[in-house]
C-alpha cells in the first residue's frame, strides 16, 4: 500500500519511475502534434504498449508524455500501490458500519476517512512550477504542444489540463479535468459540463456580476492529476483525497496573478479569468464516445500569466472509443470507489464498469438476492446515486456471477432474461456528451434483471439447477493435467 514518502514528487519522477520498469518509450523523432501523434497513440494503446515521451514534437517548445495511465499495471503505479484493489481495501477498513447509509452517509464515511489518514495541502512560497514566468504579451499557447486529435476536430485542444476555481461566495475549491480549446494565443474555451462543480462556480460569478478566477495546471504528479477526474462529492476537497492516496501533504503555492493556489511542482501553470456573459463557440471535438460532439458556446478563459518548470514535459491525453488510455482512469475510480459504492447500496457485492461502456453508459452489479424485484430496487438506488445516476444500462446478477467475466455476464443476461418481465425502462439525467438520447441532458434508460427468478415473483416453473462439474473431477484433473499431454 502507499505509504509516508510517495515515490513521485512530479511527472518528471513518475516517468523515470516508468522508464525503469520498461513502461516508456521515447521518441526521438519529429512528430506533429496535429493528428500524427494521435494515430500513434491510438496504436499503441490498443497493442498494450508504453506510455510515449515524443521527445521532438514539430510545434511547441517542450516534450509530450502521454498514455501514463493506459492499463491498470501503469495506473497502480501512479498510485503507489501494487494493485488498484488495495485503496478501495483502505478505504472499506476505514468506514465504520454504523454509518448513515444514504448520500450523506457516502459524505460523512469518505470525510472521515480523510480527517483520519491525510493531511491538508501545504503552502510554500517558492515552488519549481514558477521558475519561468510569461506575462501580458509574452503569455504564447503557441509555446504548448497541444493536440489536434482528430480531423473534424475545431482545432487544438489541451486534453489534461486540471482546472482550478473557487465558489465566489464560499471560497470553497474545486479542482476538475476538462478539455480546453486554444482559441488564440491567451485564450481558452472552457467545456465545463453542466454536472460540474465549477459551472456552478461561474453561475455564481456571473449572477454576481463577477470575474471568475481560473488556473490551470498541466504535467501534476500522477495522483493529483487522478484525483482531477475522481467523482467526489462536492464537499470533499481533491487535494486532500490527494493526500490520503499519497500518504502525504501536496505542496501548494500561491498563483502569482490569480487568488488560487496551484500543485508548486506542475510542470506548467496557466492563470487567468473569465468575464461574466462572455462565450465563444466550442467545438467540434472528438471524444471518447467514439464520435464528434457539436459546437456548443462555452466560457473563455483569458490568460494573463504563464508559469513553468525550466525544461517542462507537457502531459496530454488522447481520446476516442474505446479502449483509449481513459480505460485505466475509470478502473481506478471503479475499485477506489466501491466500498463507498457498497455502503450508499449495501445489497451490492461488486460492480463493473465495462471500458466500451465509457464507464458511464453501463454498470454490471452483483447482488446476494433475498427478496422479489430485488434487482429492480438496486437498478433506482444505482440511479439515484451522484454520478452513478448517469448510468444508461444496468445489469444486475447474482453473486456467483463474476461481474469482470464479460462471457459469464452475456450468458446470464442472454439467457436469464424474460424481456417482457425483466426489463425496467425509466428515464432520467444522461451524460453532457451523450450523443443518442433524442433531447440533450437526460433520456432513457434501462435495467436488466438477469438473477434467478423466484416464485414470489411470479415465476413458478422452478428455476433448474445450473450444470457444475463434481468438485473431486475438477481436482482429479488438476492434479493429472500434465499427464494429458495437452
Amino acid at each position: 500500500m502507499a505509504a509516508r514518502g510517495f515515490p513521485y514528487t512530479d511527472l518528471k519522477d513518475f516517468l523515470a519511475a516508468l522508464e525503469r520498469a520498461g513502461e516508456l518509450r521515447r521518441v526521438d523523432v519529429p512528430v506533429d502534434p496535429t493528428l500524427e501523434i494521435s494515430e500513434v497513440v491510438t496504436r499503441t494503446v490498443r497493442a498494450g504498449g508504453p506510455a510515449l515521451l515524443f521527445e521532438h514534437p514539430t510545434r511547441g517548445e517542450m516534450p509530450v508524455a502521454i498514455n501514463l495511465f493506459g492499463t491498470e499495471k501503469r495506473m497502480a503505479m501512479a498510485l503507489g500501490v501494487d494493485s488498484l484493489d488495495e485503496i478501495g481495501e483502505r478505504i472499506g477498513a476505514m468506514i465504520k458500519p454504523e454509518l448513515p447509509v444514504g448520500w450523506s452517509g457516502i459524505r460523512e464515511g469518505l470525510g472521515k476517512v480523510m480527517q483520519l489518514k491525510s493531511l491538508p495541502p501545504r503552502k510554500v512560497k517558492t515552488a519549481p512550477c514558477q521558475e519561468v514566468v510569461y506575462r501580458g504579451d509574452d503569455v504564447d499557447l503557441g509555446r504548448l504542444p497541444g493536440l489536434q486529435v482528430w480531423p473534424g476536430d475545431g482545432g487544438i485542444f489541451h486534453n489534461y489540463g486540471l482546472t482550478h476555481t473557487k465558489h465566489p461566495e464560499t471560497g470553497k475549491r474545486n479542482l476538475g479535468l476538462y478539455r480546453l480549446q486554444q482559441h488564440g494565443r491567451n485564450t481558452l474555451g472552457m467545456h465545463w459540463q453542466i454536472h460540474k462543480d465549477s459551472t456552478a462556480h461561474h453561475a455564481v460569478a456571473e449572477r454576481l456580476g463577477q470575474r471568475l478566477p481560473v488556473a490551470i495546471a498541466i504535467g501534476c504528479d500522477p495522483v493529483v492529476s487522478y484525483a482531477a477526474s475522481a467523482p467526489l462529492p462536492g464537499d470533499i476537497d481533491e487535494y486532500l483525497f490527494a493526500g490520503f492516496l499519497r500518504g502525504e501533504r501536496v505542496e501548494m503555492v500561491d498563483c502569482l496573478t490569480v487568488p488560487l493556489q496551484v500543485p508548486a511542482h506542475a510542470q506548467i501553470v496557466l492563470e487567468g479569468y473569465l468575464e461574466p456573459g462572455e462565450r465563444l463557440p466550442e467545438g467540434p471535438f472528438g471524444d471518447h464516445t467514439g464520435y464528434y460532439t457539436p459546437v456548443e458556446p462555452f466560457p473563455v478563459l483569458h490568460i494573463e500569466t504563464m508559469t513553468t518548470q525550466r525544461d517542462p514535459v507537457y502531459h496530454s491525453i488522447v481520446t476516442s472509443k474505446p479502449p483509449q488510455e481513459d480505460h485505466g482512469l475509470g478502473k481506478a475510480t471503479e475499485r477506489i470507489f466501491q466500498p463507498l459504492l457498497k455502503m450508499l447500496i449495501p445489497d451490492i457485492v461488486d460492480y463493473d464498469l465495462p471500458a466500451a461502456g465509457v464507464f458511464h453508459n453501463c454498470a454490471i452489479v452483483s447482488i446476494r438476492k433475498r427478496y422479489p424485484k430485488h434487482a429492480q430496487k438496486v437498478m433506482n438506488a444505482i440511479w439515484g446515486a451522484h454520478l452513478m445516476s448517469l448510468t444508461k444500462l444496468i445489469v444486475i446478477v447474482d453473486e456467483d456471477c463474476d461481474v469482470h467475466d464479460y462471457n459469464e455476464v452475456a450468458f446470464r443476461a442472454f439467457g436469464n432474461v424474460d424481456y417482457a418481465r425483466d426489463l425496467l425502462l425509466t428515464e432520467g439525467p444522461v451524460d453532457h456528451l451523450d450523443h443518442s438520447s433524442y433531447q440533450q441532458f437526460w433520456g432513457g434508460k434501462a435495467g436488466v434483471d438477469a438473477t434467478r427468478k423466484l416464485p414470489t415473483e411470479g415465476y413458478t416453473r422452478g428455476w433448474p439447477e445450473e450444470m457444475t462439474m463434481a468438485p473431486e473431477v475438477a481436482a482429479l484433473v488438476d492434479k493429472r493435467w500434465k499427464e494429458y499431454g495437452i
